[in-house]
């Protein structure tokens, strides 16, 4: 059974975004914009505070950099820094090393290690993401986009 991001936030108090969650947002149309949008509505209202690694920004914005877009660059660059109660966390060495760690015993891609290293440091007990290769472990719940109720 689906939960609803009321779900979410009754169960937690601080969650992580995977950069798929933002690009949903920026860059989409249908129900995963509609639930990523959600989540981000949640987060800006407070019910909780989220973090993201920032190699997620640097993924987001990787579209208008190879379209060529400087305007819609600087735009989503600012958008994205200014959302309330979202912080973008360096990557710090900590989280370089237990993102070394789920890449190698993990399977995981540097970007999806860096994303779990990054909520794990932060004190995030769970990841928002809406990529299956990545799974809940000790401490991180990991909530699918897609097992979300639509809004």
């Amino acid at each position: 059974m689906p939960w609803s991001v009321a779900d979410l936030t009754s169960r937690h108090r601080r969650i992580a975004l995977d950069s798929n969650v933002l690009v949903y947002v920026l860059d989409s149309t249908g129900i995963e914009a509609d639930r990523a949008a959600e989540v981000l509505d949640a987060i800006e209202s407070g019910a909780f505070s989220a973090t993201v690694s920032t190699i997620g920004l640097t993924e987001v914005l990787t579209g208008p950099a190879r379209d060529e877009d400087a305007v819609v660059f600087e735009l989503l660059a600012t958008e994205l820094r200014g959302i309330r109660n979202l912080r973008f966390v360096d990557v710090r060495p900590e989280i370089a090393v237990d993102a070394a760690w789920l890449r190698g015993a993990g399977g995981l891609g540097l970007a999806d290690a860096v994303h779990v290293a990054t909520a794990r440091a932060s004190g995030a007990t769970a990841l928002v993401t809406n990529d299956r290769r990545i799974r809940s472990g000790p401490g991180l719940e990991v909530v699918y986009l897609s097992d979300l109720a639509a809004p």
